[in-house]
């Protein structure tokens, strides 16, 4: 038999008339031939609208009552395939005729299941799309049998307790047999009518309906629900109540929800089968902005209970719902339809099952939970000064994407000497395989990436390995789930999603920026505030993060509405309410980390910047330096000033504020550039070769972390990670403006650990260079001091030095590199009277020394130089196996190349005679020729940069 399940709320917007699209024959069956008809000389307000396209596609599919597509889908976004491509005939008029069930490739299974068929239209690109008033999907019924509800016009009615309901539906198709259920329990049947009407009298409970509606062993449910108004509920609650869950002891809970406006608030949940009575009718505290509260007793300790706040407006404003169900807005732990049938078991094992019969998220609450055992309770941060962050998207990271992953590489971490994590956000977002900015949750931890427990783990193990984390949090904003959103949010088409409404007290209807993303948080209100406050003190308090990245801070403005010009001006509310959420992390945690990511002009940072500077505080500011260090590294051109990368570059700072950076996750891989646009002048050092791109990212480095102030790196950069930024799940590239999307926020894949990219020679010897200058720079006290910088060319010089050290220890270093593609005779310049040796700092014997007459040295293309007046006793020879060396690949046929610099390459067969030998300087990109060597086994013995003879051995095949 055939049954369909619809639901007023996911259809009532299916019965408008659309005068832009029509389907003939209307009504029709899944297997009947249709004519469907666009006019596009009426276009749709809130979408792109069409302005003469050359062809039009439908984007099409069907569905149960659930959702008009979640069955089949024709089309291919932004592809000019001809799926779905309409015929024109003329004057605006486009059509396709199909068979629903042939047309969408249906099993008789889903062509029975399939009741509602959605579409929407676009040109051939995907660059203008047509839809109906309000920015909504074309949707129609399916089936010759359709059922209307004519009354009550609402799938939620709102009354007074005693109140009547007038139920009334009509149908087409014949006359059909109704059976109407209360709560379950059947309360009045009509054996045969096409237009059916019933009243309901002395509602006295919440109650849910069903009208079932039988023609021809073909089934329409229709429901909808009573909610009784509880009248005045007043109550006072004890100040210390917090807004969310406040634990009092093992057994009781208290829930609290600020819903100004509001009339009535009913707590729906686990502990009461999800069908709330008068018992569940949350109090009104008029003394305290009217926030709702209820005392929750009896519970189970460590049983886990889910709830949703069922919030009643008896006059909403206009094209807003009455009725919204939303999870608690200060939720530490949601479930989600969505979402969490996707993630792994292996990742959040035991994950909690989602209650049946239940829509959106829903908050966890549980009593008696354990409390982590932190290791480290009195983790000593690094110096802002000496910061080397390492920025990780952890879905990008290894290949089970948790934070399992990034336990299990803390020696990866550790090795590579870098002294601070920030995560790309953490906080629950929407779907799985996101970047997380579009945040709905900011209290939540996203369970895709793991339990709380095991984020708790992965911040000790930090920790006790002397790495901060710091968390990057979006609060500039927040999208769709968001119960702050959905509580008072346009809602026209009734589908339980919407955008801010003009009585929303967090957001604004329409962003005060111009790089607006989600919905608009309103800074200037105290209830954001709060919010924001809120969510500070949680993971401060709760998880013992060290800092956090503020992203798209130029939003937190209440004046530049559109306005390109005002958003990036000096605007006085930004400052001050950013200052305000500054003084609040300190409060909590004196030496927390504060970065915004601003990226505007020097008036309003140097404010930041400079704020509390005196007391050892400060805010950090993003320095994005992405395309002139990419200039060097493509040995290209362009513009190569890099002095932006530091504190210097901003006079007014009073100090080192500037977390510089050549790569971040929103800036295009270097080495993709490399590869892609590199200097091709030189065949012997040829940028686009693989070995000789990567050989350039240790000078890059050089050149950059090794400025004074913090600095920061994006994961695999050291690896010389080269897969584009726009890299797709299939591994293919859609650059921007390709039609097909970018796939910027694609899941990437992971060649840095199948391929088992440290034991590359030329990957871990960049590796191992950076980790070399990261210890350098955290460990030695001069790269706390000042320095001065010339760049502009291939040449860049940068001169670091702390006069108040004295001159028997490591103050003044020299930093210099070649970017070009051929040798280059660099002056020394070595300033006056510091010392008559200069010690190659990254030799940790102290056997490289240049004298202070030598008035230039040369530096292969691609290389780097760094000079102290003393030597470094930092870097362990043991511990770095700074003089081994390793030739690759081996065995080997035709030629070999070696993983660090040397010269005079020598090769012996094993009686003592030499072969062959090569004179000269090389580097790790060069290859010696051996086809024809005999096979066998060789030695190769080579001197290295500090004169020193190494040797090893040489399988030829």
């Amino acid at each position: 038999m055939k049954k369909f399940y619809l639901s007023i709320l996911c259809f009532g917007f299916s019965l408008l008339m659309f005068s832009q699209v029509t389907i003939t024959p209307n009504p029709f069956e899944i297997d009947e031939s249709i004519t469907i008809t666009l006019d596009i000389n009426s276009t749709a307000t809130d979408c792109d609208g069409f302005t003469s396209p050359n062809k039009v596609y439908m984007h099409s599919g069907v569905g149960d009552s659930d959702n008009a597509f979640n069955i089949s889908v024709v089309g291919n976004w932004g592809q000019d395939d001809g799926v779905g491509q309409m015929t024109s005939q003329g004057s605006g008029i486009y059509s396709i005729t199909l068979v629903p069930e042939t047309y969408y490739g249906l099993t008789a299974t889903q062509a029975a299941n399939a009741v509602l068929m959605g579409m929407v239209f676009r040109n051939e690109d995907g660059s203008q799309e047509f839809k109906a008033s309000g920015c909504n999907d074309f949707i129609f019924e399916i089936g010759t049998f359709q059922v209307s509800l004519t009354s009550p016009s609402d799938d939620t009615t709102i009354i007074n307790s005693g109140d009547d309901l007038a139920i009334s539906a009509t149908n087409i198709g014949g006359n059909a047999s109704y059976t109407l259920s209360a709560n379950g329990s059947v309360i009045d049947t009509d054996g045969s009518t096409n237009s059916y009407s019933y009243t309901v009298t002395n509602i006295t409970e919440n109650t849910n309906y069903e009208l079932v509606a039988v023609l021809d062993g073909t089934t329409i449910t229709k429901e909808f629900s009573v909610l009784i108004d509880p009248g005045s509920n007043i109550g006072i609650m004890p100040t210390n109540y917090q807004d969310g869950i406040t634990y009092i002891d093992d057994n009781t809970a208290v829930l609290v929800l600020y819903a100004t406006g509001k009339d009535f608030v009913y707590l729906a949940g686990s502990f009461n089968n999800w069908q709330p009575d008068s018992n569940y009718a949350m109090k009104k505290d008029v003394t305290r902005n009217n926030k709702f509260w209820i005392e929750l007793t009896g519970l189970t300790p460590g049983q886990v209970e889910t709830y949703q706040y069922w919030v009643a407006d008896k006059t909403p404003t206009a094209n807003s719902p009455s009725l919204v169900k939303v999870a608690d807005p200060y939720s530490t732990l949601v479930l989600s339809p969505f979402d969490d049938p996707f993630i792994p078991s292996s990742t959040y094992p035991n994950l909690p099952a989602y209650p049946t019969g239940q829509e959106r998220e829903v908050t966890v609450l549980q009593t008696g939970q354990t409390a982590y055992n932190w290791q480290v309770t009195n983790f000593e941060k690094p110096k802002k000064e000496d910061l080397i962050i390492y920025e990780v998207l952890v879905r990008d990271f290894d290949a089970d994407r948790n934070y399992q992953d990034l336990i299990d590489r803390i020696d990866y971490f550790k090795n590579l000497n870098i002294n601070a994590i920030q995560l790309m956000p953490v906080m629950e977002f929407e779907g799985n395989e996101s970047w997380g900015y579009n945040t709905s949750f900011h209290m939540a931890l996203d369970k895709f990436y793991g339990t709380e427990e095991k984020f708790k783990e992965f911040i000790d193990v930090c920790h006790q390995n002397g790495i901060a984390v710091i968390l990057d949090i979006a609060l500039n904003h927040a999208f769709g789930r968001s119960p702050m959103v959905r509580m008072w949010m346009n809602d026209p088409d009734g589908d339980g999603w919407g955008d801010p409404s003009s009585d929303n007290p967090y957001f604004n209807e329409i962003a005060q920026h111009s790089y607006s993303v989600g919905s608009d948080y309103d800074h200037s209100n105290p209830r954001t505030k709060d919010y924001v406050k809120r969510v500070v003190k949680h993971w401060i308090e709760e998880f013992n993060i060290d800092g956090f990245r503020w992203d798209l801070t130029k939003g937190f403005t209440q004046n530049c509405e559109n306005n390109e010009g005002c958003t990036n001006q000096y605007q006085q509310d930004r400052v001050d309410v950013l200052k305000e959420y500054a003084d609040y992390s300190w409060s909590l945690d004196d030496d927390h980390y504060v970065i915004f990511e601003h990226l505007g002009s020097e008036n309003e940072e140097k404010e930041w910047a400079n704020y509390r500077f005196d007391e050892g505080k400060g805010i950090m500011m993003w320095g994005k330096m992405t395309d002139p260090y990419n200039e060097l590294t493509m040995g290209q051109n362009g513009n190569k000033n890099i002095n932006g990368i530091g504190h210097n570059s901003r006079p007014s700072f009073n100090g080192p504020r500037v977390v510089g950076y050549p790569e971040s996750h929103d800036e295009e891989r270097l080495m993709y550039k490399n590869l892609a646009f590199g200097n091709t002048s030189n065949a012997s050092h040829n940028v686009q070769d693989l070995n000789t791109a990567i050989s350039r990212m240790s000078a890059m480095a050089a050149v950059s972390v090794m400025v004074p102030g913090p600095k920061m790196i994006w994961h695999f950069g050291e690896l010389g990670m080269e897969n584009s930024i726009f890299t797709c799940n299939n591994g293919t590239v859609n650059l921007p403006g390709g039609g097909d999307g970018d796939c910027k926020l694609d899941t990437k894949p992971q060649p840095q650990w199948t391929n088992n990219w440290l034991a590359d020679a030329v990957r871990g010897a960049v590796y191992d260079d950076w980790s070399k200058l990261h210890k350098l720079k955290t460990d030695e006290p001069v790269f706390e001091g000042d320095y001065t910088m010339t760049s502009g060319d291939f040449t860049p010089r940068i001169d670091i030095f702390d006069n108040s050290i004295p001159t028997t220890e490591l103050k003044n270093v020299i930093i210099l590199a070649n970017f070009d593609v051929v040798s280059q005779t660099v002056n020394t310049n070595f300033p006056a009277g510091v010392t008559s040796t200069w010690y190659d700092l990254m030799d940790p014997t102290g056997n490289t020394t240049i004298t202070n007459s030598t008035t230039s040295i040369t530096i292969p293309a691609g290389q780097f130089r760094i000079l102290g007046n003393k030597p470094s006793n930092v870097l362990s020879v043991e511990d770095e196996s700074l003089f081994g060396f390793t030739i690759y690949p081996n065995p080997s046929r035709t030629s070999f190349s070696i993983n660090t610099n040397v010269s005079d390459v020598e090769i012996y067969d094993l009686s003592g005679k030499m072969i062959k030998s090569y004179k000269g300087d090389f580097t790790r990109i060069d290859s010696f020729d051996i086809s024809s060597l005999n096979t066998g086994m060789y030695i190769v013995k080579v001197e290295n940069d500090n004169k020193q003879t190494m040797t090893t051995k040489l399988v030829k095949l």
